[in-house]
C-alpha cells in the first residue's frame, strides 16, 4: 500500500523543540522530493519546507527559516522535520508529501505549493505549542 505516515506530534511549551517523522511505504522515497506542510487552526494550509531527492538542497518558508530543519534518510524511507524555538503560531496539523520538485523559492518562501506536483500525501500529526 502506497502511503505516508507521520508521527511524533505532541504538546510542547513555547521555546521548546520537537522532531516529527514521515515514514514512506509501498514506494521508493528516493525518487521524489519531500515536503512538509501544515494546516493551521483557521484551516489555512501552507508549505513549511521542502528537500530535494538526494537531500542536497532544502528550502523553507520565511515563517520557520532558521528554526526548522528538514532531513531525509532514503535508505530508511524516512523524512524528518526538526522544529526548534517553537511558537504558539506554529500550532498546526503537520503533514508530509512527496512530489516531483520543490516549489520555486519565491513561492515556498511565502508558504505556497505551486510547482510541487504532490503525488502522495500523509494524514498528519498534530503539533500544539502552548504553555
Amino acid at each position: 500500500q502506497v502511503q505516508l505516515v507521520e508521527s511524533g506530534g505532541a504538546l510542547v511549551q513555547p521555546g521548546g523543540s520537537l522532531k516529527i517523522s514521515c515514514a514512506a511505504s509501498g514506494f521508493s522515497l528516493e525518487y521524489y522530493t519531500v515536503a512538509w506542510f501544515r494546516q493551521l487552526p483557521n484551516l489555512e494550509r501552507e508549505a513549511v519546507s521542502c528537500i530535494e531527492k538526494n537531500g542536497a538542497n532544502a528550502d523553507y518558508a520565511d515563517s520557520v527559516k532558521g528554526r526548522f530543519a528538514i532531513s531525509r534518510d532514503n535508505g530508511r524511507h524516512m523524512a524528518y522535520l526538526q522544529m526548534n524555538s517553537l511558537k504558539p503560531e506554529d500550532t498546526a496539523l503537520y503533514f508530509c508529501a512527496v512530489g516531483e520538485r520543490c516549489p520555486p523559492p519565491a513561492v515556498l518562501r511565502v508558504g505556497g505549493v505551486r510547482g510541487f506536483g504532490g503525488r502522495v500525501w500523509g494524514r498528519g500529526t498534530q503539533v500544539t505549542v502552548s504553555s
